[in-house]
């Protein structure tokens, strides 16, 4: 430490790893790091962890769970969600706006909580000195309101600052604004390229107080009349709280305009909460009792700065679904494209502002899940520098689906495991793509992320040895009609369904015909890649017919099949009726994990029905699809089949899984995936919110010579992912899982168990053995 004579205090410190910018993507690059044994410090030039996501801004995390059931983002990420969403008594009312300081103080936790790692809080990289043209010897930070300058070494950079300002500052080359149509041949891609980006928006949320409260707006704010500008251009306004369209760009410049956009995005943000208080014909009455609680000051930006990297990845890849070998994260989110200017623009976002029948742009727009590679996180030709985020190596229409928090985080964990393994290693971080990345890939899998394209293949973990058996196992159980109409079928609906058996007798559905008279319904059944495969015509179908629905409300309409499905056994069919206006196909009142269904919206593709929902569906017979053998498939959510043992839901806990070795094996820790948590976007749950389907109390017995022995117990649980060490190396050669208790749900479940021996521990110094 010194002091110059100007006052200023110089700090100096050296780290492993410095992480810029405490966003979800930053924060989870530096917990990653730590959690494998770097020495990490994290700088942040904002005083709460979270980025646009933190109660200074309120955007809620979301990515590809939104649009893609199953598909919900894990690792890092998860556990912060559902530490949230089981301590927080807020719940999401619309959209934006309502985030509260305990996702901040879950993060901050979890930071405070995490060996290795130090935070910087309050500051603001302001430069950086180069070793060489390919090599970041320092970053420069000041710290406000302490007259603090931070000089911070250290051996790999990850620049998660959203504006990319270490790169810039580093010299490597970035774009900003949109390429044209020609250069990539993107499908979103304007005929011209230009400097327009997506905008930035502040947030308000109001209360109900009980009472009338007027509003009154100042001169100075922007006066908002015209119903249509809301409600037919896709920007239906509502009193609670928001909104994702209250945003700016063009003709401001979203790095160096800042300041001026947060005073423009208030004028109108202030006008519109104006608008809904006293002239909006359709929720004005609604929001009488409802007053200004609370309006956001730090712009939460979309995009400027993206850095060139290794790997310069176009919208072509999430449309292709391009298979990277580098693969480390997914995302799901669809080509999100907001209009140059947002409010001053014609329609803020052009999928917003179609009807639900009329989809064009959104069938044109949505893709995924889709892999990620590690390339597009490697800045160019530098030796030491990575990036996270919105400012990663992608075109502008790609950042359209990468953005998103829930994808960020995830590039954010990938990115700091990389870096702590190149330490490890002895490399540098430009190398890891070509020397070790199925090394990353599996140790990726094991912290709980999720990979479409590898699964685990961890040669220490001894599960993969073990053959398993359960106390009881789940089988496909009908799926009656949920209470209410049933929507027509306007469009051919999917319902996927898990194969079990070696063949399929009949399936049967419940329908509705309002008609007067027997309608057909055109029925097919084919076999599917996966639960997001969602080609109308993937293949030949192996079974094809017309059916005959009679008049009437809930009719079941059986389809006898006598099929030999053998071939698809372990997999997923996916049965789909054709469209008919004229009959409804009911939804279930209930969903069985891993059987979600989809509707058509144009371009040959299938979307994603509701918040995932189930048809109503009996299946003859009965198919075994919850074996205990599937903890060991090595992958950890319902994806090419279930992936899930579940016990018997008409057996009363406890329930256990057993692994047995054909000779005795030392155990030192066992790891736990449990489901929950996975079916939807992080928005669709409510508050103090326990997944009904995650074990709460469990028991881990080990057989010893002496028979069976208790070395573990866990009470009160709510987490997906566990990691239990034992207290002293075990020799078993049968273990077993006992779920005392769930969260409400009647069967106990489990994704994957994996059994390590003593030296082989997880999120301990050293990072892997």
């Amino acid at each position: 430490m010194q002091q110059t004579t100007s006052g200023l205090r110089v700090v100096e410190e050296r780290y492993d790893i410095v992480v810029c910018g405490g966003g979800l993507a930053g924060f989870c690059a530096a917990v990653a790091a730590a959690r494998h044994g770097a020495q990490v410090c994290l700088v942040q030039d904002r005083p709460v962890f979270g980025g646009n996501s933190s109660s200074e801004i309120r955007v809620p995390p979301q990515g590809a769970a939104t649009f893609h059931a199953y598909a919900r983002e894990t690792g890092i990420i998860s556990e912060l969600l559902i530490e949230e969403r089981a301590v927080n008594h807020e719940s999401p009312v619309f959209d934006n706006g309502y985030i509260n300081s305990v996702w901040d103080m879950a993060l901050y936790h979890m930071a405070v909580s995490t060996p290795g790692l130090v935070f910087r809080l309050n500051s603001a990289v302001t430069d950086v000195v180069m070793s060489d043209e390919r090599t970041v010897k320092e970053v420069v930070a000041r710290v406000g309101h302490a007259e603090t300058e931070l000089r911070l070494q250290a051996e790999t950079y990850i620049d998660c600052t959203g504006d990319g300002v270490v790169a810039a500052l580093a010299g490597c080359p970035w774009r900003y604004g949109t390429e044209s149509r020609e250069e990539f041949g993107e499908p979103h891609a304007p005929e011209q390229a230009s400097d327009a980006v997506m905008g930035s928006s502040i947030h308000i949320k109001a209360k109900n107080v009980g009472h009338p409260v007027p509003f009154k707006a100042p001169d100075w704010a922007v006066r908002y009349d015209n119903p249509d500008f809301f409600w037919k251009r896709g920007r239906g306004v509502n009193p609670y709280s928001g909104f994702w369209w209250l945003e700016l760009s063009v003709p401001w410049h979203t790095i160096h305009d800042n300041e001026t956009l947060r005073h423009e995005l208030t004028r109108h943000a202030l006008g519109i909460w104006d608008y809904i208080k006293n002239r909006d014909p359709v929720v004005r009455e609604e929001a009488r009792n409802y007053a200004l609680d609370w309006i956001g000051q730090v712009p939460g930006k979309r995009e400027s700065r993206r850095i060139v990297g290794e790997y310069w990845m176009t919208e072509h890849d999430p449309l292709q679904r391009t298979v990277f070998p580098d693969e480390v994260a997914f995302g799901g989110w669809f080509v999100d494209l907001h209009e140059p200017g947002g409010l001053l623009a014609e329609v803020s976002e052009k999928s917003a502002a179609e009807g639900p029948q009329r989809q064009a742009y959104m069938a044109k727009s949505y893709v995924g899940p889709f892999g990620i590679p590690l390339r597009i996180m490697i800045a160019k030709g530098m030796n030491n520098l990575m990036m996270a985020g919105r400012n990663v190596s992608v075109t502008h229409a790609a950042l359209g689906t990468v953005r998103v928090m829930g994808t960020t985080a995830l590039m954010g964990q990938a990115a700091g495991t990389a870096a702590a393994m190149a330490i490890r290693e002895g490399i540098r971080v430009r190398e890891v793509p070509e020397r070790c990345i199925g090394k990353l890939q599996q140790a990726l899998l094991r912290d709980g992320c999720f990979l479409l394209n590898a699964k685990n293949e961890d040669e220490r973990d001894l599960a993969r040895r073990a053959t398993a058996t359960a106390s009881s196992e789940a089988r496909l159980a009908p799926a009656g009609p949920a209470p209410g109409p049933a929507d027509a079928l306007d469009a051919a609906r999917g319902q996927w369904i898990a194969v079990g058996a070696d063949r399929i007798d009949s399936i049967a559905v419940c329908a509705s015909n309002d008609s007067g008279e027997a309608q057909p319904v055109e029925v097919r059944l084919y076999a599917v890649d996966h639960l997001w495969d969602y080609r109308i015509v993937p293949g030949e179908p192996l079974a094809s017919a017309v059916l005959s629905v009679p008049p009437g409300r809930e009719r079941w309409v059986e389809w006898p099949l006598r099929l030999d499905v053998r071939k698809q056994q372990g997999r997923y069919v996916r049965l789909d009726l054709l469209a008919n206006p004229k009959l409804g196909w009911h939804a279930a009142a209930s969903l069985e994990p891993g059987h979600v269904s989809a509707y058509e919206i144009g371009e040959g593709k299938m979307r994603k029905l509701g918040q995932g929902v189930m048809m109503s569906l009996k299946v003859e017979p009965p198919q075994a699809c919850y074996e205990a053998g599937n903890v060991l498939s090595g992958v950890t959510r319902p994806y090419a089949y279930t992936n899930l043992w579940r016990s018997d839901p008409s057996l009363a806990l406890p329930q256990w899984l057993e692994l047995a070795w054909a000779e005795p094996v030392e155990l030192g820790s066992v790891e736990l995936v449990l489901p929950g948590h996975l079916l939807r976007g992080y928005m669709q749950y409510p508050a103090l919110y326990r997944d009904p389907q995650c074990p709460k109390d469990l028991t881990i017995e080990a057989a010893t010579g002496g028979g069976w022995v208790r070395v573990a117990e866990l009470k009160d649980n709510y987490q997906r992912k566990l990691v239990v060490t034992l207290p002293e190396p075990v020799v078993a050669d049968r273990l077993r899982v006992v779920v005392l208790a769930t969260n409400g749900d009647p069967s106990a479940a489990i994704y994957e168990i994996r059994c390590y021996p003593p030296d082989s521990r997880l999120h301990t110094e050293g990072g892997w053995s």
